[in-house]
């Protein structure tokens, strides 16, 4: 009986060893799985975090250019309305003061349509720059800001250019802050 009790023993350690060598063989495996895993995770994040930096550089200079064409536009519109005001002051008589009025009008709505268009820019900028910054984490929003302050300084050194300051009343960051102007406008007949 004791020989068979031996023999179980043997049969149970050589089978308990077996057991721990398939172990160790299958835990070895899947380390080695979970470390491609990992390896194959890092590198793809570190894909995506390039191409979103490099998207966000993107649209941080598709803002800034937009930004730079807005203001051309505005700089040609003035300078337009700007020339078609000396030619009417050249001429003379009533029809001067009629060209001038006329000029004045077109430069009027020249600089409204160029605050129109620096508006819609910059909003358009704005927008882009609130999107990329939920994308990338906030990259562009001091580009966006920064363009915005270009645009608005552009508007502003038009209507200024042309003596044509407005009511006044100027936009920095959502607060209206209003000048003191008066009321007395004259003009040579």
């Amino acid at each position: 009986m004791a020989s068979n009790q031996n023999q179980a023993s043997y049969n149970a350690g050589e089978t308990k060893g077996r057991t721990e060598e398939k172990t160790g063989q299958m835990m070895g495996a899947t380390k080695d799985k979970a470390g491609h895993a990992t390896e194959a995770t890092k590198q793809k994040t570190g894909e995506t975090t390039e191409a979103a930096k490099q998207k966000a550089g993107e649209t941080t200079e598709a803002a800034k250019q937009k930004a730079g064409e807005a203001k051309d536009k505005t700089a040609q519109t003035a300078q337009a309305a700007k020339d078609k005001t000396v030619e009417s002051k050249d001429q003379t008589g009533s029809y001067l003061g009629e060209k001038t009025e006329a000029a004045k009008q077109k430069a009027a709505e020249a600089t409204e349509a160029a605050k129109q268009k620096a508006s819609e820019t910059a909003q358009y900028t704005q927008e882009s720059a609130v999107a990329a910054k939920d994308k990338t984490g906030g990259v562009l929003q001091q580009a966006g800001e920064t363009v915005k302050n270009v645009v608005v300084g552009a508007k502003d050194a038009v209507a200024n250019t042309l003596g044509m300051g407005g009511d006044g009343t100027t936009n920095t960051a959502g607060k209206n802050h209003t000048a003191g102007t008066t009321g007395n406008v004259t003009r040579d007949h």
